[in-house]
């Protein structure tokens, strides 16, 4: 079975678990739920488009069944937050609301605009190491962005143990993409180049 199916199906499920964590602990006047429930949740439902509009080629393989099992219980993890906040009956204060919606939105925007601008010169300048436009602020800017969604997800927890996870978790996780991908772009003979011009995460400073 292809990852993406596991991927999407978790996607599509967040919004329907959130609001039932909310429904199970009454905490239908909880601010920051609500906030979580419009971030999480239409993130999912964007992912599911981005998936049919111009999905990511790495989900597209197949992958055994201990893989996929493996792959859905480390989605699942992407719930604690939701289940902290509900359970707990967890209030963000403004500010951390704030700053959250924030990075989020700059974190689907370097997310989603940087795929869409791979899928397409992919597609149409095929054999091209992609070095302007969103590939111009950093050379993994999709991870950047992904990275940024994740963590203001977790901070409306306002539980810092499981920000701490996270960071470490991301640390790891988005280390080894970052790593893989960094290998496969050494075949272009512009890369040298490239990599001296601009950063390897976050734009403008690492």
């Amino acid at each position: 079975m292809k990852q993406k199916y596991v991927i999407d199906t978790h996607k599509f499920l967040t919004f329907t678990v959130v609001l039932g964590l909310m429904a199970w602990f009454h905490q239908w006047q909880n601010t920051t739920a609500w906030v979580y429930l419009g971030m999480h949740g239409t993130y999912g439902l964007l992912w599911l488009m981005k998936s049919n509009i111009f999905p990511d080629k790495n989900w597209e393989r197949p992958a055994p069944l201990w893989f996929n099992l493996l792959l859905s219980g480390g989605l699942l993890l992407y719930w604690i937050a939701p289940l902290i906040i509900t359970s707990q009956a967890v209030e963000a204060p403004a500010w951390m609301l704030g700053l959250t919606v924030s990075m989020f939105t700059f974190g689907v925007f370097f997310h989603y605009v940087s795929d869409m601008q791979k899928t397409i010169q992919i597609r149409y300048n095929p054999g091209h190491l992609i070095t302007d436009g969103m590939m111009g602020l950093s050379r993994n800017i999709n991870y950047f962005g992904e990275f940024l969604i994740y963590l203001s997800l977790t901070l409306l927890s306002m539980t810092w143990w499981l920000v701490l996870a996270y960071l470490i978790g991301a640390l790891v996780i988005f280390g080894l993409y970052i790593s893989r991908k960094e290998k496969s772009m050494q075949r272009y003979p512009e890369f040298a180049e490239y990599k001296k011009k601009v950063r390897l995460f976050i734009p403008f400073l690492f």
